[in-house]
């Protein structure tokens, strides 16, 4: 197949309303819902999500390169040990979101990052045990079915926040629920609908 057709072919292609432009389409089709089962990643989407807020999620899809860079490829333990220089630094990045409240939670969210694993051994487990372990499949009509907050959100961000965790409210955690695979939220005439409710076994990126 020619370069020109399978462009054509992709195009045509049924995605969620929200799929629109290149970079959009790529997040859709490669990332968006995939189970994924991998501490420093799921460190990297929560802290990414809670950097969205307010903002619009392809804002940060266009800073994520400059978010790893800036934060260390999201090495908690680098950020864990962040002081003023760093923050400063960060303030002065115009790569990222330069928001002292949303900075200075990264840093915190490292730390306890850090503790919840000496406590538990794994971020994940401790995520996933929010489902269970494994995708919520849900069968949405439209994008208006889709809501903001579940009992499952609801029930992560308490339970964040009372581990010290910052920018984890319901509906955060819920837009990182759908982004790493924990629910299944593509529109059932999307074609990754059927692609991604297939999807068993762990996915590092």
């Amino acid at each position: 197949m020619t370069a020109e057709r399978s462009k054509s072919a992709a195009a045509a292609k049924s995605r969620c309303p929200w799929a629109r432009g290149e970079q959009y389409v790529a997040y859709h089709d490669e990332e968006w819902g995939v189970p994924l089962h991998d501490d420093r990643g799921l460190f990297e989407m929560l802290i990414l999500e809670g950097a969205q807020a307010g903002l619009s999620w392809e804002t940060i899809l266009k800073k994520r390169d400059n978010y790893r860079r800036a934060f260390d490829q999201f090495d908690a333990a680098k950020i864990a040990g962040y002081g003023d220089r760093q923050k400063e630094r960060l303030l002065n990045d115009a790569g990222i979101v330069r928001n002292r409240l949303k900075i200075d939670a990264t840093i915190i969210n490292a730390r306890a990052f850090l503790e919840l694993q000496d406590q538990l051994g794994s971020f994940d487990d401790y995520l996933w045990s929010f489902v269970d372990g494994r995708p919520i499949q849900n069968a949405r009509l439209s994008l208006k079915d889709v809501p903001a907050r579940t009992a499952e959100s609801d029930a992560m961000s308490k339970d964040l926040k009372r581990r010290g965790f910052k920018f984890v409210g319901t509906t955060i955690c819920y837009a990182f629920m759908q982004a790493v695979g924990m629910v299944n939220d593509h529109l059932v005439d999307c074609f990754r609908h059927k692609q991604v409710a297939k999807l068993g076994k762990p996915t590092r990126r």
